[in-house]
């Protein structure tokens, strides 16, 4: 019985954050029969290609037994998964967090895998980054944890470099960055 994990198939992925990343999690998530279930406040019309349900957080948290996390970090992401959302997650569910550190709070997570409520995560990002030697999530065989390496092919690293430059060009014609992070200051 040692190194089980758990099905995808058939299980529910719960995705926070639904913009580009998130939805390309979901195309992925159909080749495992998966059903996926999302929360992403600022969508505003679903896309019927996709076979994905919005809910709200709660319900996330509560149906997922994957919940991966594509969300920027904002005041109102800060801690997101906090002990109040871990406390609220199937116990054989498991946590992917690809977006940023701080979206997870690290001392209610150790918690929570230390007292095995939850089966396990999967961080390439922490807080703080890269993670202490000295961390207890090191300590915790439930968790994997990677050196922000999600970008880490040929492929992403060349579009990565071609979007850079992209955005080098425009701003040096005057014109908006086509990949701009913060398009607030165009307002």
């Amino acid at each position: 019985m040692l190194l089980l994990g758990v099905d995808l198939k058939g299980a529910t992925l719960g995705l926070v954050g639904f913009g580009r990343i998130g939805k390309a999690m979901a195309r992925r998530a159909a080749g495992f029969d998966m059903r996926v279930i999302y929360y992403d406040p600022k969508e505003k019309e679903p896309d019927p290609d996709l076979r994905a349900t919005q809910v709200n957080f709660e319900t996330l948290l509560e149906e997922s037994d994957f919940i991966s996390l594509h969300t920027p970090l904002t005041p109102d992401t800060r801690h997101l998964i906090d002990s109040e959302a871990l406390s609220k997650m199937k116990p054989n569910a498991v946590l992917v967090n690809t977006s940023r550190g701080p979206v997870v709070d690290m001392d209610a997570l150790y918690e929570t895998l230390k007292e095995g409520r939850i089966f396990g995560a999967g961080l390439d990002v922490t807080e703080p980054e890269p993670l202490p030697l000295d961390s207890p999530l090191l300590t915790l065989s439930n968790v994997v944890i990677v050196p922000h390496i999600a970008s880490a092919s040929k492929t992403s690293r060349a579009q990565m470099s071609w979007m850079a430059a992209q955005n080098l060009i425009a701003g040096l014609k005057g014109e908006h960055l086509p990949n701009c992070v913060n398009p607030q200051v165009y307002k």
